[in-house]
């Protein structure tokens, strides 16, 4: 492991972080937080919660579970709180990983802050940055030394071992068993497996925090499992090199829409066409839409269940045409039997394009075509989904999707106050109130 690496990784200070990185992780961890408490009511995270308190024993260094109050092991927590955000499909993400640095880490942090009693708010945003500047270098590294598309978890593994092992204060030579146990043991899963038929396996966010969390124990305990390959390696050495000074936070995108970031293009050039020129559904005939491949592959038109309302194309773009929006309401059963998205979704043409192939996954363009009744076509223009890290929407509208989110199921009062304990987040006062708005059940 290199020894920068190691350094890095113990020794960042909250204060010795540029002001704009700061905003942007804090930014990033309400963000979360309103995401989770979208996730919270669905069957996924209801089943992953009982798992974790049934089998995960809270034994002596217990953590509660996000938005679930019960006590479990710390990596208990993490596999709960993963799957709890992942279970609403609202949270950042990378275009080059293709993945969430910030689902695993987030819970992981909080998880591993009350198990080790170290609840300096300080710390947790390090813990927190940590995870996005480790897990984005891993992600990036895996994809260019491994052949297939691999889930989050599978590199979200090296960047919770990483908090894991600043919190428990291990060696360097522990934490290069770490990193190495959580890398061997991370899920590397077919990420277009769960794209072509999806189901509640998701992004293997939070088994990939667990396992991640758990290598940072067994490290402790003596268990050996270095080298980290995707750390090490020479043909990656150029994405470790600049820790501290290119911040891989700040290529984050966000997600104004709770689907799979490759259906927000075709949904935001659908709504370009819908509000630019003051249209209704039931003034369309059809809507075509032509996109990337990946995209194209998000092929359900008629779910049965969230997660295939969340890993569509066509029913999105439908759901935008005929709402004006896509919320928590129109990923759920409620919103499948509505005819006139229906009709929209089941009619709807997706091709794809060479040279949207060609652009991906550096960016990602569509394009969307609405036919009216009386024939007239109308075609935007090659739209990249909204929140790209160049393009970030202002605060005030991340704040008004964290308060979309937590309203309904916190109530205004708790969720205005989880927010402000997040915000208030700094060195040398304690996270604990964070926490308790954070773990404690609706």
């Amino acid at each position: 492991m290199p020894q920068p690496l190691i350094n890095f990784l113990h020794g960042l200070r909250w204060q010795d972080v540029p002001a704009p990185v700061q905003e942007r992780t804090r930014d990033f961890l309400v963000d979360l937080m309103g995401v989770a408490t979208g996730g919270i009511g669905t069957r996924l995270s209801q089943i992953i919660r009982d798992h974790a308190a049934e089998q995960f024993a809270p034994g002596a260094s217990p953590a509660r579970m996000l938005l679930d109050g019960r006590k479990v092991s710390p990596a208990g927590a993490t596999l709960a709180g993963g799957m709890v955000i992942d279970a609403y499909d609202a949270h950042d993400g990378h275009r080059l990983t293709k993945g969430h640095a910030g689902c695993a880490a987030l819970p992981a942090a909080m998880a591993m802050a009350e198990a080790t009693g170290r609840l300096d708010g300080g710390d947790l945003l390090v813990a927190l940055l940590l995870g996005y500047e480790i897990g984005t270098r891993a992600g990036i590294a895996l994809h260019r030394t491994a052949c297939d598309y691999h889930t989050t978890g599978a590199w979200t593994a090296l960047s919770c071992a990483a908090i894991g092992a600043r919190y428990l204060g291990l060696s360097a030579d522990q934490t290069r068993h770490a990193l190495g146990i959580a890398e061997y043991h991370g899920p590397r899963s077919q990420m277009m497996r769960c794209i072509d038929a999806p189901t509640m396996v998701k992004d293997g966010s939070g088994w990939g925090g667990m396992a991640g969390v758990s290598a940072a124990y067994m490290a402790r305990s003596g268990f050996t499992g270095a080298p980290a390959i995707t750390a090490e390696g020479d043909y990656v050495a150029d994405l470790w090199g600049d820790l501290g000074q290119n911040w891989r936070v700040m290529e984050q995108y966000y997600k104004p829409f709770p689907v799979c970031r490759w259906a927000q293009p075709p949904v935001q050039a659908v709504l370009s066409l819908m509000q630019g020129h003051g249209l209704k559904s039931t003034d369309v005939a059809q809507i075509e839409i032509v996109t990337f491949h990946q995209s194209l592959r998000l092929a359900t038109r008629t779910p049965a269940t969230t997660e295939e309302a969340q890993y569509s194309t066509a029913f999105p773009a439908a759901v935008a045409a005929v709402r004006g929006t896509i919320g928590a309401a129109d990923i759920t059963e409620a919103a499948f039997a509505d005819p006139e998205i229906r009709r929209l979704a089941t009619g709807m043409l997706v091709t794809e394009s060479d040279t949207y192939n060609s652009a991906f996954p550096a960016r990602r363009f569509a394009h969307a075509v609405v036919v009216l009744h009386d024939g007239t076509r109308l075609q935007s223009q090659p739209t990249e989904a909204r929140g790209d890290p160049e393009t970030m929407v202002p605060r005030d509208e991340m704040r008004q999707k964290f308060h979309a989110c937590a309203d309904p199921v916190l109530g205004a009062p708790r969720a205005h106050a989880l927010r402000a304990a997040a915000e208030a987040l700094t060195p040398g006062q304690s996270a604990q109130s964070l926490l308790d708005f954070a773990c404690a059940a609706p």
